[in-house]
Parts: structure tokens; C-alpha cells; sequence
């Protein structure tokens, strides 16, 4: 009997410390931390967008509709966007979205994010956080160039960079629009105090990759939730000008309070209000001005 408590009381205590381990080990990573670009000038920036369109033209592993997307009124405009799409998701997602900006006088900058659009459905499940940050770092160098004033609208993971950017010291991201922001799960998907483990277990690789049946991969989805978890907290003062976010309670796959929380604390330390649409909402306006049909 003294030797099976022994064996008991030391399981419980590799347990415990496993449990303690994976709360305890850092999950921020030194190649997430980007410098600003150094800044182009429009013709650079149109030329080293034309490039990445090529290319992606010329790699038969790419899907012709998903391609990087550069609407250009030709010259630098006063005012530009950086549209970032949501994981497994591709720059066609934006295409009703990108087209009302340009109508609006702006020039717009959709950029593929990396293991993205590509004939196999499931190279996305590869995709690194830093590579994502590189992506959107690069993404931000050519949109700064179109306008005088830029703005970034992201949505899902790519709202999370969105927010990492606008984070980024030396940027100059004057709006930020988030949708749908995938700053944690739904808790009735994965309750809070399990996320960090996740992160650990499945953004490390540590355990072999599991994927939803809405086809998303933990160890991909976890590379967003790192991404995440390095926003500054507190946030800076970066010169944001306007900060808006939209939810929708309808969304069983997002942390809604936290979709909201992480936005309001950026607002709150640039000293702005954030503005909130909450969706659906039946034949009305709601705070950050959007119209429902």
C-alpha cells in the first residue's frame, strides 16, 4: 500500500507540474517583433505590388482568383486602405468591400497572406505567426505609400493583425476597423483558462494537429492567438484617429467580450472613442454608422 500512494502522490505531481509548466511558459516570440518598414514612395510601392501580384501569377499553386488585389487611382490619393483577410479565407473576400473604397477615392492594398489561396485546401494549416507578421509588416510598407492618410480593416485572424499593427511603433495607422476579431475563442468552444495550453500544446507543435469540423487547424488558429497574446498591454499612443469594431452575437467562434475589449483598450490609450456595430440589427443604423438591410 505505501508504494502504490507513493506512485500516486508522484503521478499527481507530474501532472501538476506539467499543468504548471504550460501556464508558465511564455508564449511570445522574438520574431514577432517587427521593425517598421522604411517608407516608399508611390511608384516603389505600385512596382513592389505589381511584383507580388506576378508572382503569384506565375506560381500554378496559387488559385487565379485569389491573388493579391491593387486598385490604384494612379496616384498617390489622400486617402488609402490595407485590407486584410480572415484565415483559410483569400483576397476575393474583399471584393465587393475593396471596390466601394475605391469608388470612394481611395486606394486599396488586399495582399494574400502566406499558405493562403493556394490549390491545396489545406497548406493554411502550415502557416507560422511570424511569416504573418512579416506578411502584414509588408502589407502596411505598400499600403502607407498610397494615401496620405491610411487606414486598416481586418477581419478574423486578420483583424488580429490589424490591431498588432496599428500597434507597431513607427506605424502610422490612422483607422482601424475590426471585424469579427479573433482575439480568443468562443467560450463555448474553449473556455479561457484553456487557450494558453492550446497555444503551448498546438502553436508550438508540441501535439500532433487537430482540425475542426469547420476545417480549422489548432496549430494554425493558435498562431493567430499568439499573435494576440504579444499586443501590448498596456496599449500605446500610436496617432490612431478613429477605431471602430463589429460583432455579431449570432458568431459562436469568436470571444465576443474580448472582441470588443482589446479595440476599446487601443481607443482608450489614443484617446478616441471606439465605435461599435453589433449585427444583425433589422433596418437600422447602429453606432459606427454601418446601415443593416
Amino acid at each position: 500500500m505505501p508504494e502504490i500512494i507513493a506512485l500516486l502522490v508522484g503521478g499527481l505531481a507530474l501532472v501538476g507540474a506539467a499543468v504548471a509548466g504550460l501556464y508558465l511558459w511564455p508564449v511570445g516570440r522574438r520574431g514577432l517583433r517587427v521593425a517598421p518598414a522604411r517608407p516608399l514612395d508611390f511608384d516603389t510601392a505600385t512596382r513592389a505590388a505589381a511584383a507580388i501580384i506576378a508572382a503569384e501569377a506565375a506560381d500554378p499553386d496559387v488559385r487565379p482568383e485569389s491573388h493579391s488585389r491593387l486598385l490604384s487611382h494612379g496616384s498617390r490619393t489622400g486617402r488609402a486602405v490595407l485590407l486584410l483577410h480572415g484565415y483559410t479565407l483569400a483576397p476575393e473576400q474583399y471584393e465587393g468591400l475593396a471596390e466601394e473604397f475605391f469608388d470612394s477615392g481611395y486606394n486599396v492594398w488586399v495582399p494574400r497572406a502566406p499558405q493562403h489561396g493556394t490549390v491545396d485546401r489545406r497548406a493554411h494549416h502550415r502557416v507560422e505567426a511570424g511569416e504573418l507578421t512579416a506578411y502584414v509588416a509588408q502589407g502596411w510598407a505598400v499600403a502607407a505609400a498610397l494615401g496620405d492618410e491610411v487606414g486598416v480593416v481586418g477581419i478574423s485572424g486578420g483583424a488580429v493583425l490589424a490591431a498588432w499593427l496599428a500597434q507597431v511603433p513607427g506605424n502610422v495607422v490612422r483607422h482601424l476597423l475590426l471585424l469579427s476579431p479573433f482575439f480568443g475563442p468562443n467560450p463555448r468552444q474553449a473556455p479561457a483558462y484553456a487557450v494558453k495550453p492550446l497555444i503551448v500544446l498546438y502553436g508550438r507543435r508540441v501535439l500532433r494537429d487537430r482540425v475542426t469540423s469547420r476545417g480549422y487547424s489548432l496549430a494554425a488558429v493558435t498562431q493567430y492567438l499568439t499573435i494576440a497574446r504579444t499586443l501590448p498591454n498596456p496599449p500605446r499612443w500610436t496617432g490612431l484617429r478613429t477605431a471602430a469594431v463589429a460583432i455579431s452575437p449570432l458568431d459562436g467562434v469568436v470571444d465576443l467580450r474580448a472582441a470588443v475589449d482589446v479595440p476599446r483598450r487601443i481607443a482608450d490609450a489614443n484617446a478616441v472613442p471606439l465605435r461599435v456595430c453589433t449585427l444583425p440589427a433589422p433596418r437600422r443604423s447602429c453606432t459606427c454608422g454601418c446601415r443593416h438591410e
